[in-house]
């Protein structure tokens, strides 16, 4: 799986551009296995899956190194985030209906 490349040159991914915008949406969107999933416009249940054993082979690797208080910045992150991309979707949805309604 590629990740995504280190943007600033310190070896590491930034969170937040220059005018503080999340970057995290759009490291997400060049995950190999993200663009392999959305080819073909849909998300098969063994697609989201296979996302999902990522996702807690990942959270099993970094919670137990992560100190109390770090545990629940971070808990709180993650929490903050999902809502954020659940926001930003349902708003995308909202924005891509028509604004007119079909008078038969």
């Amino acid at each position: 799986m590629a990740e995504p490349k280190d943007d600033n040159g310190s070896g590491r991914l930034t969170w937040l551009d220059e005018n503080s915008t999340p970057q995290i949406q759009a490291y997400a969107k060049r995950l190999e296995t993200f663009l392999e999933a959305m080819a073909d416009g849909r998300i098969e249940k063994h697609e989201l899956k296979e996302q999902e054993e990522r996702l807690v082979a990942i959270m099993k690797k970094v919670e137990p190194e992560l100190s109390p208080g770090i545990h629940d910045d971070v808990t709180k992150l993650l929490c903050e985030l999902t809502a954020y991309t659940i926001m930003q979707v349902v708003h995308e949805l909202a924005e891509s209906r028509p604004k007119t309604k079909f008078r038969g």
